[in-house]
């Protein structure tokens, strides 16, 4: 009897042995895991994509039109910059009221000019001659505007007689006009410049003077002075025609 039993048990644990050889020599157990791991740690189709920034997140990142819009200069800002006043007596305009700069900005020229106080001789040579009107409803002009001063170098008879005399007086104030509205750069750039008189101008842009047809030359004294309808000029002598 027990040599019966010990037979059948040695041939079940053989059997055993067998099975798990057999089971075992299918597959190697290391390659096995490289395998199982790389697949485990290698990034899903999922996890890609949600890794992709997505198209909301690109259009919120990139500038909108608003953005691009407030960063870039303004029209009025380049025009403003572009026609700064600039000259030596521009610190003897107001620096605030009627009479500055900002205040002639908005009304046309005749009505600005009698807002400064440079130009208040200029202001009853138009008015003597009555051009108010036609200077106001223009829509584009140069002025070269002579200060107070310009008008104390002429005798003052003399002065007086051309206040009495609306033609010739006329043909000296619409001497100062020219058509269209031009800042110093652009006058310079034009070199002569044609007058409502029929005289033309000459324009120096490095020195800043305008000669007359009768060679007079006056210094620009205040340039590029905005108004509703025209770009004025403060100059320091009275222009006249060819005699």
């Amino acid at each position: 009897m027990r040599s019966i039993r010990f037979r059948t048990g040695a041939v079940a644990v053989v059997a055993g042995l067998g099975l798990v050889l057999a089971g075992c020599g299918s597959d190697d157990p290391a390659d096995t895991a490289t395998e199982d791991t790389a697949e485990t740690m290698a990034p899903t189709e999922d996890m890609t994509e949600s890794m992709a920034p997505t198209e909301d997140m690109t259009e919120s990142m990139a500038p909108t039109e608003d953005m691009t819009e407030s960063m870039a200069p303004s029209e009025d800002m380049t025009e403003s910059m572009m026609m700064e006043p600039v000259g030596p007596a521009c610190d003897q305009i107001p620096t605030e009221g009627e009479g500055s700069s900002a205040g002639m900005a908005d009304d046309p020229v005749a009505t600005a000019a009698s807002s400064n106080p440079l130009l208040s001789t200029l202001v009853t040579a138009v008015t003597e001659a009555d051009l108010v009107d036609t200077l106001n409803s223009a829509e584009a002009l140069t002025v070269f505007a002579p200060i107070n001063a310009a008008f104390e170098e002429i005798p003052a008879d003399t002065l007086e007689a051309v206040l009495a005399d609306q033609e010739a007086l006329t043909g000296i104030l619409t001497l100062h006009v020219a058509e269209g509205q031009m800042d110093a750069e652009a006058l310079t750039e034009a070199g002569t410049v044609p007058t409502l008189a029929g005289g033309e101008l000459e324009f120096d842009g490095e020195a800043m003077t305008v000669t007359s047809p009768d060679g007079t030359t006056a210094n620009v004294v205040c340039g590029n002075v905005q108004t509703a309808n025209a770009t004025v000029h403060l100059i320091d002598a009275v222009l006249m025609p060819a005699s």
